[in-house]
Parts: structure tokens; C-alpha cells; sequence
């Protein structure tokens, strides 16, 4: 209901933790200003050069629970989203602002992302997909518990992709 909020400290000082604001989606759109970048987030079905509409449509904002940290002037730090996929919470679409990359920001993303949607989804793991060569981002899900496994469904195209799954996070 977007109501919740959640406050604390990092390196950069005081954030929140809230659903996501359209009026923060032109920023959004500007972290991924080439094709690689935004491969390497959106996964090798997202559409580039993208519009305000095919970036709605392949993030799924309105249908996935979304979520963002800003800062205490309301600027945009990192987004995420989560659903239920195979019985877990499973993360989608985990971004952060690149000045703010390296900063634990990606980190506190995660754990809050995995502790809001493991309470409204009633599950106690967590999954998500991660493109093989995003060494960072592996780094990241691995130092918070994320290990990778088999997708359990053999037929899916995940080329280039690495599953990974946590039960416990650090």
C-alpha cells in the first residue's frame, strides 16, 4: 500500500525504504544508458533502446511489488522487486544508482527486498537471476548468503544466466 516505511543509516547518511515512486522512473531510466548496462540488469529480453512504455512493460512496474531506496532529499538510490517464483521470494530487477555502487546500498536493497517479501508471501527463501558475467553482482548475492543452484525447470532458455538461491541471509 505504499505506506510502509522503513529508515536507516549508511555511508551516505539517512535513507527509506518504500514502494517505488513514479515520479522517480526518468531517473530510473537514465542508470542504463547503453545497451550492455541495460542487459546486464533487465536480463537478455529487455528491449533497448527501450521507451517510458516497452521500460514499463519489461520491469512490469504495476504488477510486480516494487520498491526503492532514496535518500532524505527523496532521490532515488536503488530499486528491486519480488514476487513468488517456485515456492520463494524471488528478486527482480535490482538496481542501483551508479555513483552509489560499491557502497553497500545493492546490500541493504537485497536484505530489505528479502525481508518485506518473505512476510507478505509467507516463505522463507529467496531466489533470483543474476547474468553470469555481472562479476559485482555475484560478489554481492554471494558475501549475503545467495548460492547458485540448478533451475528446477530444465526447459527454460536461461543462457547466460546464473540462478541463485538463499534460505539464510548474512
Amino acid at each position: 500500500n505504499g505506506v510502509f516505511e522503513w529508515a536507516g543509516e549508511m555511508d551516505q547518511g539517512a535513507f527509506k525504504f518504500r514502494r517505488f515512486d513514479d515520479a522517480h522512473l526518468a531517473h530510473l531510466m537514465g542508470w542504463f544508458a547503453d545497451e550492455s548496462a541495460c542487459r546486464s540488469w533487465g536480463g537478455p529480453g529487455f528491449r533497448f533502446p527501450f521507451t517510458e512504455t516497452t521500460f514499463r512493460e519489461d520491469t512490469r512496474l504495476g504488477t510486480l511489488r516494487t520498491w526503492s531506496l532514496v535518500d532524505a532529499d527523496d532521490e532515488l538510490l536503488a530499486l528491486g522487486q519480488y514476487y513468488l517464483r517456485v515456492g520463494r521470494c524471488h528478486l527482480a530487477h535490482l538496481a542501483v544508482k551508479p555513483e552509489f555502487r560499491g557502497h553497500r546500498v545493492g546490500e541493504r536493497l537485497v536484505l530489505e527486498l528479502c525481508r518485506v517479501g518473505s512476510d507478505e508471501l509467507r516463505v522463507d527463501s529467496y531466489s533470483l537471476f543474476v547474468m553470469s558475467d555481472n562479476t559485482p553482482a555475484l560478489r554481492l548475492y554471494d558475501r549475503i548468503g545467495f548460492v547458485p543452484v540448478t533451475y528446477p525447470d530444465p526447459s527454460s532458455n536461461l543462457e547466460g544466466m546464473v540462478y541463485m538461491v538463499a534460505s539464510t541471509l548474512r
